[in-house]
């Protein structure tokens, strides 16, 4: 396979397994979008790999085989031979790589059924994972204040974990510290605010990173709805993107 036909087969799995980030991808130039891709596509199959399989050990096998592929191209070595790790390979650098370890470690907790120890240790999930995966994915477009960057990273994993809710209860897990009406809406305010402190410091994020960092703006609507009627979360009834996402795009602004 070409290196053409797995950033092809890169954006088929963004586009099936992320769709999100497949759109604001597509509003990348052409040669960041590849970039984005072999990036997003990674995350997806990190994401998934917790939930494809009942049994523990088999996940955090998979989990591991890429930790492997992070180390070799952190390494500066050969890289084994796949569609998504190839071209990860040949976007990311070995500090990169290093903090996608980090992501992939923060995964973790997807495989098991504990409950978070605090606010500090959810805190640290939503930026290993959404936080990581923003910073890198601005680095890879341009020049970005990494703070701004965590900050959006953070309202983006909010409102996703927000959406994910219904289905991560239904699997077993404990999502939230506080699932009450109130604890659902103080933990949407914050995400609400970690967006607005992000776009008070705007200027320090090159227009180039725009793209990547559109994840954020989705996530305006499900964190105010969020914040506005918590009972919704559980429920599976917060909104999807739509014309706030849309327009903003067209602006070039996040």
């Amino acid at each position: 396979m070409t290196l053409d036909a797995d950033l092809t087969s890169c954006a088929r799995l963004v586009e099936r397994g992320d769709p999100l980030r497949f759109r604001t991808a597509m509003m990348a130039p052409l040669e960041a979008r590849k970039k984005l891709f072999a990036l997003y596509a990674f995350n997806v199959e990190v994401s998934r790999a917790p939930w494809v399989t009942k049994e523990p050990m088999i996940a955090e096998m998979r989990l591991q085989w890429w930790r492997d592929v992070l180390e070799e191209i952190a390494q500066g070595g050969d890289v084994r031979r796949h569609e998504v790790a190839t071209p990860l390979s040949g976007v990311i650098t070995a500090a990169q790589a290093r903090r996608l370890d980090e992501l992939i470690v923060a995964r973790r907790w997807d495989i098991y059924t504990d409950a978070f120890e605090d606010a500090d240790d959810f805190a640290r999930y939503i930026d290993s994972t959404a936080g990581h995966l923003m910073l890198t994915a601005t680095e890879l477009l341009g020049d970005a204040d990494e703070e701004v960057v965590r900050n959006a990273g953070y309202a983006a994993g909010v409102a996703a974990w927000l959406q994910a809710l219904p289905a991560l209860e239904e699997a077993g897990r404990v999502p939230l510290l506080d699932g009450t009406p109130s604890g659902i809406a103080a933990l949407a305010r914050a995400g609400t605010k970690a967006l607005q402190d992000a776009r008070g410091s705007r200027a320090a994020v090159s227009r180039r990173c725009n793209p990547a960092l559109l994840p954020a703006t989705a996530a305006e609507p499900v964190l105010r709805h969020a914040t506005a009627h918590p009972l919704d979360v559980a429920d599976g009834r917060l909104p999807v993107p739509g014309v706030n996402f849309s327009l903003r795009a067209l602006t070039g602004r996040w």
